[in-house]
């Protein structure tokens, strides 16, 4: 797990510059209607609007990304469990029934 930080970093790295440069965009086309300059305006827009998408793009794919990881990780951890239960039915059954108990008493209290 250890092995995904620096990917989450990069990641996040990433979405701040794409973010950044996308902000940029939108301020200089902000700047830019103040001087009416039609041509100024118009490669300004074309720019912030590949930004824009690109940004999207990017955000769908580490989205799509993530989920498939996350995905992947919570049915290894589920396939985990399953096993240590199967392997260890007793032990299982006694905590199974201390935390029934702990969750009693902790509703019991109210």
């Amino acid at each position: 797990m250890a092995s995904r930080t620096p990917n989450t970093h990069e990641s996040a790295q990433q979405l701040r510059e794409d973010l950044h440069h996308l902000t940029q965009t939108i301020e200089e086309l902000v700047s830019a209607t103040a001087d009416d300059s039609r041509s100024n305006i118009k490669e300004l827009r074309e720019r912030a609007e590949k930004r824009l998408k690109d940004t999207r793009d990017r955000l769908e794919a580490r989205g799509e990304r993530l989920y498939g990881e996350t995905r992947e990780t919570l049915t290894h951890q589920a396939d985990a469990c399953d096993r240590y239960v199967h392997d260890n039915p007793w032990t299982s059954i006694g905590i199974g029934a201390a935390m029934g108990v702990v969750v009693g008493m902790l509703i019991g209290r109210r």
